[in-house]
This record gives structure tokens, C-alpha cells and sequence, in this order.
């Protein structure tokens, strides 16, 4: 469908690149297809024995983040078409499902405070890193979606101002700065906190280091709560 149809419209350039963080990637790893055990797993490529065919799964991310809090002076209101300036007018055919995921998870137990328009189809709840997170589902090949109207925007609205310096923080995030200059004292610093009361993460680190840096692999240091840790 390319951008006639779909979740794709909402992807203009113009307001993807002049937003605050974008991201897109390509993953694909080997599927097993058919195996002796007749089930349809992951394989570690095509030296597994009980594999008997192997196909290959495409998959496409695009991770963009607007930051309107600090642009629109201190709301958290928000809709599709502040973000893309377009909405959703219908679903693309060759799509098995399109479905738009908006969390609605209260922070203090409040479920009063915030809405979302127009309702959603299901709610769906799940837990993520530990909490238990809830999501409005907007499922685009429901039929009753666009019959009241004929484009989708949806909306997140507080009905009453919230305290600005209460911004959450997530359980996991990351900061990134470069020091120094030239080669011999140039660095890249990356940040990495994690704020869970207990638990630990596995962290897959991918950098994008600038092209005015060049980098030694030799010198690389990684320090965690005052040691030094050897990455596998």
C-alpha cells in the first residue's frame, strides 16, 4: 500500500526528521519452518540438526519520539495529527492486522485523569519490565472503527493540569555526550541508568558514533558502580 493506505500514511518525512529522536531498523533472523518436531521455533541458523527448512523472517522498526511537553508550554495533551499532521482514513488490505497501542497505564491510580478519544476497541493489559502496563487498542480492520467517522485521530487528554516537575522516568534509560577534542583526547560518555529497586537487565548497546570521531576499540572502558566490567 505505500503510503495510500495504512499505518504508513502517518510516515512524512518532513515531521520524522524534525522530531526530537528517530530511529529505523531492519532485523532478520532464520525461522524453522519445518523441523522433525513439527513446530514452528527460532533456530540459530542452519547448523541446527532438527531443523528441516528454514525460512526468513523480515522485520521493520521505525522509533520516533516527539517531545510537545517542552513545545507546548508544559502540556501532555497529544494526538495523531499534532504528531504527523494526518490521520488514519482507512486500513491497508494486504494488512493480516494494523492495530495502534496507546498506554494508558495510571501512574498514581488515577485512571480519572487522562482519556483517550474516540474509545478505544479493547483495552489490553500486559507487564512490561515488572509493572503491569494497560493499552488502549485501536484495531484498524474492525469494521465499526471508521463507520462513525471517516478518518481516525486519536487523541490523549489530562482533565486537569498536571505538576510539570512530576515527569516520569523510565526504568531504563540513557544519555550521551562527547568530550574532549581530536583523537588523542576525544571521547564518546554513554550513560546507561537503571532505576528498577532490584532487578537486573541484559543491555544490547548499539553506537552511532559521529563521522568527525574515530574510534579505537582498545581503548574502550566500561565501568559499572565503580568497576570496570568486561562486556561478553
Amino acid at each position: 500500500c505505500s503510503l495510500q493506505a495504512g499505518l504508513a500514511v502517518l510516515l512524512r518525512a518532513e515531521r520524522l526528521f524534525h522530531s526530537s529522536y528517530h530511529s529505523q531498523a531492519v532485523h532478520i533472523r532464520p525461522i524453522c519452518r519445518v523441523s522433525h518436531w513439527f513446530a514452528q521455533l527460532p533456530c540459530d541458523g542452519f547448523t541446527d540438526a532438527s531443523c528441516l527448512a528454514v525460512s526468513w523472517e523480515l522485520r521493520q522498526t521505525l522509533t520516533v519520539v516527539f517531545d510537545f511537553f517542552s513545545s507546548g508550554q508544559g502540556k501532555k495533551d497529544w494526538s495523531l495529527f499534532k504528531m504527523f499532521s494526518r490521520t488514519l482514513t482507512d486500513t491497508c488490505p494486504l494488512a493480516s492486522q494494523s492495530k495502534v497501542y496507546v498506554d494508558i497505564s495510571p501512574k498514581n491510580k488515577e485512571k480519572e485523569l487522562l482519556e483517550v478519544s474516540p474509545p478505544p476497541t479493547s483495552v489490553h493489559e500486559a507487564v512490561v519490565q515488572g509493572d503491569r502496563k494497560t493499552y488502549a487498542v485501536y484495531d484498524l480492520l474492525s469494521p465499526s472503527l471508521f463507520n462513525t467517522s471517516r478518518s481516525l485521530n486519536v487523541q490523549l487528554k489530562w482533565k486537569r493540569p498536571q505538576d510539570s516537575s512530576e515527569m516520569p522516568i523510565p526504568t531504563l534509560h540513557a544519555q550521551r555526550y562527547v568530550g574532549g577534542y581530536g583523537l588523542q583526547t576525544g571521547q564518546i560518555c554513554t550513560l546507561i541508568y537503571n532505576t528498577h529497586p532490584y532487578r537486573a537487565f541484559p543491555v544490547i548497546l548499539l553506537e552511532t558514533v559521529p563521522w568527525y570521531l574515530r574510534l579505537y576499540v582498545h581503548t574502550l572502558t566500561i565501568i559499572t558502580k565503580g568497576k570496570e566490567n568486561k562486556p561478553s
